[in-house]
């Protein structure tokens, strides 16, 4: 958790000029996104040209809307609405502007890239109620059946201290403070220099192997090691992550993605559907938004995707076929939904990606994450019990099964007006025990598990409206809430990631571009969503004859300089047909899913 100086209680980070300059590739999008001469442009042969968009999340919508100010003309399709994982969805029976955010809820303000966008369709933000920050007022962590209360770190028993310095030491012992000094002052050779042995030395090894090896934590007794699981670091407790690579994790610290996160009033959904909606400042069609271009709604959600045949031996278009039937061929393809779905829900021709893609996308981990939401008639939880002074109810860590609960007063600020709770957020396998139960089955469990926590408070008295509750792995259109890297898929990562520099790749498999969060080596964040969203709209631009300005060189152009560390060049004994990007392409036409 994070105190409210911004240094983290259990040893996180925190440089105030830090940014998301992802490691692996830390290029500058932000910067490119900033700077007057623009994206690019393609030549005027290619204007009006159509490239499919599978998806309209925040990273579809991105493209599409760079796209589109380029002059190439955008076609989204989308399987179920618009906004995909930012989804701020009202009580049923609610009041207006009473929201739950059951994908992303907290942005932190490293994430410039998406602040971009956020900014410019005019959204407001306030600080997010994590742990031990002011906004929460006050932090409740229960363990083992002990209740700990506290307003500020210094509340808390000096075991948390502990805990919190040695997590600290454990990431002082690899390097960590230097290399996000690093990415604050934009020194990228050294960023390089500085992770890409943590990459080499740390790919196969898991979060909690990380731990359990420190120094600093095998000096102290193993309760030390389960409360930092229970409790974590930033927005709360992370043992379900320790399955994980330790490379996922340190990529979060070093980038502060688990500081400072800001809440987006009215919802974040209003960021995607507002960039639908706006129209284009410049290119062929100023005036006119994606939604004009679109006649009012994105296409059909994509059922298959094929290469048609050419004229005279040459490759012809992809071909994307809509869940009515309704096919069309294109100039090139965007694939920002899920990887999974190309092989579970979208019946994708299997040669338009060579085998080694196919197995990184395959392979790829994903996260299980459930939240459940309440509507209650008013922020209670800032009364005083008038014995102890305390908040009746607070920011909520526990080992039961609800986890994290989060308390958001209504947007107004007043203290009479509708208020939200969020019950619990799970993840992985504390996720996977909600999945079988209704909604109103999980809300009786969880208010009488905070009710062990908090006696005295009748929780239900104060609920209106109906609840809200997500499973993310159930949603057809996701299979899961983000990916989550295992030990040793750092290979997989980079395959996906660099896919839209592949020049080695025959023509055949030209002109697709895979994006999202999980292409990103910052899985779960928008800020991967939208960056990697802008690596696929310089794959189009030069697919299409088109170019970077030479005054702002995309992240292509500096490719060479900055790319992930290659694990097989580095070693090349451990190269083999089915790990190698440059294995020979599948002549299969057969369909995956």
């Amino acid at each position: 958790m994070t105190s409210a100086t911004g240094e983290g209680v259990l040893g996180t980070l925190a440089h105030p000029e830090v940014t998301m300059l992802t490691p692996d590739f830390p290029f500058e999008h932000d910067r490119w996104l900033a700077h007057p001469a623009g994206l690019g442009s393609v030549p005027r042969e290619a204007r009006g040209a159509s490239v499919v968009v599978v998806g309209a999340g925040i990273s579809g919508l991105v493209a599409a809307y760079e796209l589109a100010r380029l002059g190439v003309r955008p076609v989204v399709h989308e399987a179920d609405q618009i906004g995909g994982r930012l989804r701020s969805v009202p009580f049923p029976g609610g009041v207006d502007g009473v929201l739950a955010e059951l994908g992303g809820m907290r942005f932190p303000t490293s994430g410039r890239s998406f602040f971009h966008y956020a900014d410019a369709v005019g959204t407001r933000t306030t600080p997010f109620p994590n742990p031990l920050t002011p906004t929460a007022g006050s932090t409740v962590i229960d363990l083992g059946g002990q209740v700990h209360y506290a307003e500020t770190a210094a509340d808390l028993p000096p075991f948390f201290t502990e805990v919190a310095r040695a997590w600290a030491s454990a990431l002082a012992e690899i390097g960590l403070p230097d290399l996000q000094h690093a990415i604050a002052t934009r020194d990228l050779p050294r960023v390089k220099a500085l992770w890409d042995p943590l990459v080499r030395a740390r790919d196969e090894q898991s979060f909690y192997g990380f731990v359990a090896a420190s120094a600093a934590f095998r000096a102290l007794p193993y309760a030390h090691r389960e409360a930092f699981g229970q409790v974590g670091f930033g927005t709360g407790g992370w043992d379900t992550d320790f399955p994980n690579s330790i490379l996922e994790i340190l990529r979060v610290i070093a980038t502060n993605a688990d500081e400072d996160h800001q809440r987006v009033l009215g919802g974040v959904q209003q960021v995607p559907l507002r960039l639908w909606a706006r129209p284009l400042p410049d290119g062929p069609f100023a005036g006119r938004s994606l939604r004009d271009l679109h006649g009012g709604a994105p296409r059909p959600g994509v059922s298959a995707l094929h290469r048609a045949p050419g004229s005279a031996g040459a490759v012809g278009p992809v071909v994307v076929t809509d869940r009515w039937g309704q096919s069309h061929a294109h100039d090139a393809v965007v694939v920002t939904c899920q990887s999974w779905l190309l092989s579970a829900r979208i019946s994708t021709e299997e040669s338009l990606f060579d085998h080694p893609t196919w197995m990184a996308m395959d392979r790829s981990h994903y996260a299980q994450s459930s939240k459940t939401f309440v509507m209650v008639d008013r922020p209670f939880w800032r009364d005083r019990h008038p014995d102890t002074g305390r908040r009746v109810m607070s920011t909520t860590l526990t080992d039961r099964m609800t986890r994290a609960t989060y308390l958001l007063d209504g947007e107004g600020g007043g203290d009479d007006e509708p208020a939200t709770i969020c019950l619990s957020y799970t993840w992985n396998d504390d996720a996977l025990k909600w999945l079988a139960l209704s909604t109103d089955e999980r809300v009786r469990l969880m208010v009488r598990s905070l009710g062990e926590v908090y006696p005295g408070v009748d929780i239900a008295s104060h609920i209106i409206g109906e609840p809200v509750t997500v499973s993310w792995e159930s949603d057809p259109h996701f299979m899961g809430a983000f990916r989550g890297a295992l030990p040793g898929h750092y290979r997989y990562q980079r395959r996906l990631f660099t896919h839209f520099t592949r020049d080695d790749l025959p023509p055949a498999q030209q002109g697709l571009f895979l994006a999202g969060d999980d292409i990103s080596f910052t899985p779960g964040w928008a800020d991967g969503a939208v960056t990697t969203a802008l690596n696929a709209v310089w794959g189009v631009v030069r697919h299409l004859g088109g170019a970077a300005h030479p005054d702002n060189p995309g992240p292509g152009d500096a490719f060479d300089d900055l790319a992930p560390v290659d694990l097989d060049a580095a070693d090349p004994g451990t190269s083999s047909p089915s790990s190698s990007p440059s294995s020979s392409p599948s002549s299969s036409a057969a369909d995956r899913g």
